[in-house]
């Protein structure tokens, strides 16, 4: 047949179903001519050739089929009859097509994070070759390496074809309008090159030019090209003035280059260091790339054997000291990883709930069209023609689902994206490229496949295997109902167990994780959040270049804040609680001897009013005084977990600390409480107070109590430095309950936890939404039975119980596979978990009972409808 011919076939079916019957017509015909011609009757004739030919229906599909334009007219026809069907039933169709779009919704907005973060590579060039180098100290094994210390691992590592270095400081900029704090970062000159990442614009740092004779060079992010440079091409050589230093413009780097270490950075330079460093001085970060052939675990030896042999050649610094590296893609996700993953299999467990739902609906529904079914058959329509009907209307049920999921995953993703905390977004820019692409266009249609798959094929392949057995006879005369029912009291139980096993699964997770997420928020941070406002402070080093002068600055700002409407306190700090917790001194006290192993803790420089201003309790001792100066002998306050651990049975008030030196050792004259100075979920660890006066420096942090709202507070506050000072630079202005809410301990945690638990909040509706329908359906095929019960003498309660211990027994079954599975699940993110057990019995018993009642409260219902069936009508009842 001629290409056109078959075209115009698609469009001409009338006329071809025509020609088909005609051409049909004449071969049966031509049959009843042979058949007389034969001796036959005429009604013989006819019954003989009508039976040698067979079903005339049939034989006009397999015509069809064989045409390609006529197999798209009746796919199109199928397409048509499956909308029918659809529309026929509207509660039906609403409901299947409602639940598959929030099942699958969920999965793919979870689904589009887990790529952003785990399946798309990371903006370098191979970075599965990159490793986060690290010097391990007595606090911890991932801390800052020093510069000398740098270098000798450059020199002498024999695993990494490159070693780099970073820091990520705030620095001033010297803007029109005055003094501007800004995001920057330092880096060594091959840093972009290990990273394999080159400028859009301009060059990349050349080598040399990190020594301190180089001259000063800067390479601008994208955004800051943008936003203060309106993307111009002439920006290269321009200059820029950071931290009071002239720099110029070298280049631009690309829109999708991020460093989450640094982020947001906005002008990249050199570190500009010299040989002339204390090796004791510990502040840079290190990225290193491994050779080719190196494995990971081998990297780890060298740089370990290295860290030994700089501790036997160093002792006075480095002593107590190591290396170690790790894969730099697991240092960025840290736990990132196992909280999308948990998220993910939440939404999957939602989608499986989902999807039995609605595939017990879809079951049901096509064993009730079995008489339909048989007399389509019966009428010569093939299996193959059946089946593709099911996988037709299978096919749209799923399209418009899928259509639906999609367009709630795209929302649901931008609004997730805008209710992360910035600073929190800033630590996982990777986050900003979640959203629809090819990776999550593809999970969309693998979950379409399969639930195609699901809705479509099985309730066929069921019909056929069922037509197989039964016949067309018995199909026919069966009708459907009884058939159903048959199907679904077998098939609907077990898709209700499921159902409340998965929701048990569900509800334990969201309910450990809502009892983490509360016990982080009431552990005890040392300080009251509320009505504290803070923010940093920076002052140019021309003109706040000496120890007096940073005093004097610092006492000036305090009396300038104290003095505003609605101000109780100021205080001072070099570091905010809730932090990384960073920023550690050597501990040796005097009259005891130097251990072999260094010790270490957090340190941190305060005013004499900050413990007041923050609400941080005095144990014993003083706090500082306005005494405490450079003039006057330098005293230390300590907290509570520094005294448990190097004063366990003897008084610390008295004794003196020294980090290096024995002659400017410290004299601790107070113990504070706990205060949180690191993350909310790490233990608190020891920490060294130092009073400001005696350590004074030209940035810090201020921090302020007031009767006054704190976001009404901050402008005042701004606005009162700079009429101080024009060029002191203010930044990270906010409130410590925001500070505390917005934490990343508290975001993950708290994220993790709500939607977790709206996934279970679903689930649980599902499930039970479930047990009523298979109750329900239970009820009304017995209601002869429960007819005759109760014509006979039974009571209602009894009614009740019967139908009720149908629903127990379900719901028993279910929660008790739920909670096998809830511990394993439990078990297996536990490291999200604070201050919990996986396996917490209360969780587990209040999860339980919470299932059961809204079960045995679903059940309720049909038990009610059976007990107040009317005996003489349900006797009358088939």
């Amino acid at each position: 047949m001629s290409l056109f011919r078959r075209i115009s076939n698609l469009f001409f079916r009338s006329r071809i179903d025509q020609e088909i019957d005609q051409e049909i017509t004449a071969h049966i015909e031509m049959r009843v001519e042979e058949n007389l011609a034969a001796g036959m009757s005429s009604a013989d004739a006819r019954r003989d050739a009508l039976f040698r030919f067979g079903n005339r229906t049939a034989t006009k599909e397999r015509v069809t089929s064989i045409d390609t334009a006529l197999m798209l007219a009746t796919i199109w026809s199928d397409l048509r009859y499956a909308s029918r069907q659809l529309l026929k039933n509207p509660l039906f169709a609403g409901t299947a097509i409602l639940v598959l779009g929030l099942g699958i919704g969920s999965s793919v907005t979870l689904f589009g994070f887990v790529d952003a973060a785990l399946i798309r590579p990371l903006p370098y060039s191979r970075p599965s070759r990159l490793a986060a180098v690290f010097e391990s100290n007595p606090i911890g094994p991932r801390f800052h390496l020093s510069y000398l210390d740098y270098l000798d691992y450059k020199k002498l590592n024999t695993v990494f074809s490159s070693l780099d270095a970073y820091k990520h400081d705030d620095v001033l900029l010297t803007t029109p309008r005055g003094l501007e704090q800004v995001r920057g970062s330092q880096v060594s000159d091959g840093f972009f090159r290990t990273l394999g990442v080159q400028p859009i614009l301009g060059r990349n740092f050349a080598a040399g030019e990190d020594l301190p004779s180089a001259p000063r060079h800067v390479l601008l992010s994208y955004a800051a090209w943008q936003n203060r440079y309106g993307g111009s091409s002439n920006v290269l050589g321009q200059s820029v003035t950071l931290d009071g230093n002239p720099n110029t413009i070298i280049g631009v780097l690309p829109s999708s280059f991020h460093f989450a270490p640094t982020e947001p950075t906005e002008f990249w330079s050199t570190l500009h260091l010299s040989m002339a460093e204390d090796r004791g001085a510990h502040g840079l970060s290190g990225i290193a790339r491994l050779k080719d052939g190196v494995a990971m675990n081998a990297a780890v030896a060298n740089m370990t054997s290295i860290g030994e042999q700089l501790a036997r050649q160093y002792p006075k610094e480095d002593t107590g000291r190591g290396s170690t590296i790790a894969p730099f893609g697991e240092v960025i996700l840290g736990n990132m990883r196992t909280i999308l993953l948990v998220l993910l299999g939440g939404a999957s467990l939602l989608l499986l709930i989902a999807c039995l739902n609605v595939g017990s609906l879809i079951l049901v529904r096509s064993e009730s069209r079995r008489r339909e079914i048989a007399v389509r058959g019966a009428l010569g329509a093939s299996h193959l023609r059946l089946l593709r009907q099911f996988i037709t209307e299978g096919f749209l049920l799923v399209s418009i689902g899928t259509v639906l999921g999609l367009g709630s995953a795209l929302l649901a993703g931008q609004l997730l994206l805008r209710m992360i905390p910035v600073l929190v977004l800033d630590r996982m820019p990777y986050l900003r490229e979640a959203g629809m692409n090819a990776h999550v266009i593809a999970f969309a249609c693998t979950v379409a496949i399969l639930a195609l798959l699901l809705f479509s094929v099985l309730p066929a392949m069921r019909l056929y295997l069922s037509g197989k057995s039964l016949g067309m006879q018995a199909q026919l005369a069966e009708g459907g109902r009884g058939s159903a029912g048959t199907l679904w009291r077998r098939v609907g139980p077990t898709l209700v167990l499921v159902e409340l096993a998965t929701a048990m699964v569900l509800l334990t997770g969201a309910g450990l994780l809502g009892k983490s997420f509360y016990r982080l928020l009431h552990t005890d941070i040392g300080f009251r959040p509320e009505k504290l406002a803070a923010l940093g402070v920076s002052a140019s080093g021309m003109n706040y270049t000496t120890d007096a002068q940073n005093v004097v600055f610092g006492k000036s700002l305090v009396e300038q804040l104290k003095s505003l409407p609605g101000v109780e306190k100021v205080g001072i700090c070099s570091q905010l609680p809730l932090g990384e917790g960073f920023g550690s001194a050597g501990v040796n006290i005097v009259g005891r001897p130097q251990s072999k192993t260094r010790y270490e803790e957090n340190g941190r420089v305060v005013s004499s009013n900050y413990f007041a201003t923050m609400g941080t309790r005095l144990l014993r001792g003083r706090f500082f005084t306005a005494d405490d100066s450079a003039s006057k002998p330098a005293v230390m306050i300590i907290n509570q977990a520094f005294a448990r651990k190097y004063f366990p049975d003897q008084d610390p008030l008295g004794q003196r600390i020294y980090n290096g030196d024995p002659t400017h050792a410290m004299e601790i004259v107070g113990i504070v409480e706990d205060l949180k100075e690191g993350p909310l979920d790490v233990e608190t660890r020891p920490v060294m107070y130092s009073a400001f006066d005696q350590e004074p420096e030209n940035w810090f942090y201020v921090v302020v109590r007031s009767t006054l709202p704190e976001q009404m507070l901050l402008p005042t506050l701004v606005a009162a430095i700079h009429q101080l000072d024009p060029n002191i630079a203010t930044s990270d202005e906010t409130s410590m309950s925001v500070r505390l809410h917005d934490s990343p301990a508290a975001y993950l945690h708290r994220s993790s936890a709500w939607l977790v638990g709206g996934f279970a909040a679903v689930a649980l509706l599902l499930s039970v939404v479930g047990l009523y329908g298979v109750i329900s359906y239970s009820v009304s095929r017995r209601t002869r039975e429960i007819g005759v019960r109760m014509a006979v003498g039974a009571e209602r309660a009894s009614v009740y119980l019967l139908i009720l211990k149908e629903a127990g027994k379900l719901t028993a079954i279910g929660i008790l596979a739920g909670l096998i599975c809830s511990v394993g699940a439990a078990i297996l993110m536990r490291k999200l978990l604070f201050g919990t057990q996986a396996w917490d019995a209360a969780t587990l018993a209040a999860v339980a009972v919470v299932l059961a009642v809204s079960a045995m409260l679903a059940s309720y219902l049909p038990a009610h409808r059976a007990a107040s069936v009317d005996p003489a009508h349900a006797l009358r009842a088939e």
